[in-house]
């Protein structure tokens, strides 16, 4: 079969399916003003089916922790992985998150022969790979994928607004509600914030002007 070679982590047309293991991939946190962006990738057991799989979003939180539990307990194997604030400010938001996917497949126990990532972008990966779009709504493994990196992102941010409370981590869940763009203005911009987003970098100049 002729090769082709793809310069960008574009979408790949896909000439045939690769047998083996189908890993689905999804991220949660590329909105959000703060904190890391988290990625998971799962595949699923066809022996062991999971029911109530879906987008993360349409999800109840009390759904979604249980079908997290229950991915960790019955798929064949599962990863999750981030990109840190400071990665994404270095990089930028895309990038991370790329990479973010990247290190959720390099972590799975066993190498699938095929990735499906939910969106319009591929990370680079060693198998064959292919975005699909709106792909948490139609492909179990990739809303499996969707459900882990949503819980996993909501936890960090009730942990992190123990520490940060006067930001309203655990409400906001990181996203420039107006209660959190409130909260920049009256506290400037924490650790936690990713500088290279606009609300902050203007938040921080405030702050600066201010000294």
């Amino acid at each position: 079969m002729r090769s082709k070679r793809f310069l960008h982590a574009e979408q790949a047309p896909l000439d045939w399916d690769a047998p083996g293991l189908v890993a689905g991939v999804d991220e949660a946190g590329r909105g959000p003003l703060a904190g890391p962006v988290v990625a998971a990738a799962v595949i699923l057991d066809p022996r062991r089916p999971i029911a109530g799989l879906a987008d993360s979003k349409k999800l109840t939180a009390l759904r979604r922790d249980r079908l997290f539990d229950a991915i960790c307990a019955n798929a064949l194997c599962c990863s999750i992985a981030e990109a840190t604030t400071e990665e994404i400010d270095r990089l930028n938001i895309l990038q991370a998150t790329l990479l973010a996917m990247q290190r959720a497949v390099a972590g799975l126990r066993l190498p699938p022969a095929k990735v499906l990532v939910d969106g319009n972008r591929l990370p680079r990966l060693p198998m064959r790979a292919e975005a699909v779009v709106g792909g948490d709504a139609i492909v179990p493994a990739i809303s499996a994928a969707s459900i882990l990196a949503k819980v996993t992102r909501d936890r960090w941010c009730a942990q992190v607004d123990a520490q940060w409370p006067q930001y309203g981590f655990a409400a906001h869940k990181g996203y420039g509600t107006a209660a959190h763009l409130a909260a920049l203005r009256a506290h400037g911009p924490c650790v936690l914030h990713r500088r290279s987003f606009a609300p902050v970098a203007r938040a921080a100049q405030r702050g600066e002007a201010g000294a």
